[in-house]
């Protein structure tokens, strides 16, 4: 008899997907007319989580196509990072935008697509009265999604308000691994909800707080085998701990998340897994268990 537990469902997904610098290294070049990036995508990955949301609220027919491009794609999700109006101002609550926010929502809710919303606050939001009271009045608005939340800063994990309040809403704690800087969070595996969430956002000591880093320097950072084999032990442990696990690539830039996700895919789940041929060849190899697709390798791709 196994002693092992059982474990839940593990979902790989990269954080954004509109990329330019992804041409010819992640998507074929040139792209094919028609191309979809969604559906391309799903042939390797599980779920994507949609990034434009947090800088603008979508519009309903955005929304609509999005949902449409998934609908075929079984087992296919989406997470949604909250608009940044709700993260990142935070003066006064603005319930209309909570209201827009949810109308582009319904597309994917109505098609099961959306696999949760992430709450992502920036490392200046520290474990203050006042900003427990505004991640409270968070929770309770949207308290009919499944949730993530992602904080930065040390501050949040002295104490157990923070945990205690996501297990008592069956939200999610979003574990991260970021540069290990002063007061930043180090690379976690907790879950507090039946549904857990994994961000890697690439570990760039040297630009993350730079101020006049432009954004894609933050993220330019690709995983070594022994860093890879970290996380995949995170991975392991947040399997045994939750029905269903998201683990988003963030360090985007010119195809590092892609080729680090499925790295890490492999070594979390001990099997082979293919890639598009291109970024494997803009690699010079992702290791012995990462093969080329045979169907939708770089320019060899056909159209959608």
């Amino acid at each position: 008899m196994s002693d092992e537990s059982p474990c839940g469902k593990a979902l790989y997904g990269l954080a954004g997907w509109a990329y330019d610098d992804w041409v010819g290294i992640v998507y074929p070049q040139p792209l094919p007319r028609g191309f979809d990036s969604i559906a391309y995508l799903a042939r390797y990955f599980d779920a994507l989580e949609i990034n434009s949301s947090f800088y603008r609220i979508p519009s309903r027919r955005t929304a609509e196509a999005w949902a449409r491009a998934a609908a075929p794609l079984r087992g296919f999700e989406f997470a949604v990072k909250l608009w940044q109006g709700l993260t990142h101002a935070r003066d006064a609550f603005d319930e209309a935008g909570a209201q827009a926010f949810e109308t582009a929502l319904a597309p994917l809710c109505d098609a099961g697509k959306l696999g949760a919303i992430l709450i992502q606050f920036p490392w200046s939001f520290r474990a203050t009265a006042d900003s427990k009271a505004w991640l409270e009045r968070l929770l309770e608005r949207f308290a009919r999604y499944p949730l993530a939340v992602e904080v930065r800063h040390a501050s949040w994990l002295a104490g157990d308000w923070l945990l205690e309040q996501l297990r008592a809403r069956g939200a999610a704690f979003c574990n991260i691994d970021q540069p290990a800087l002063r007061d930043c969070i180090g690379l976690t595996d907790l879950a507090t909800a039946g549904h857990a969430y994994l961000r890697v956002h690439g570990r760039n000591s040297r630009n993350w707080f730079r101020q006049t880093a432009a954004g894609h320097e933050r993220y330019d950072y690709f995983y070594s085998a022994e860093e890879i084999a970290d996380l995949a032990a995170a991975v392991r442990s947040l399997k045994k701990k939750a029905r269903r696990l998201y683990v988003i690539a963030n360090n985007h830039w010119r195809g590092q998340a892609p080729a680090n996700a499925l790295q890490l895919k492999a070594a979390a789940e001990g099997a082979r897994t293919e890639a598009p041929e291109c970024l494997i060849r803009h690699f010079g190899g992702l290791g012995p268990a990462i093969r080329p697709s045979r169907d939708a390798g770089g320019e060899q791709m056909e159209l959608f």
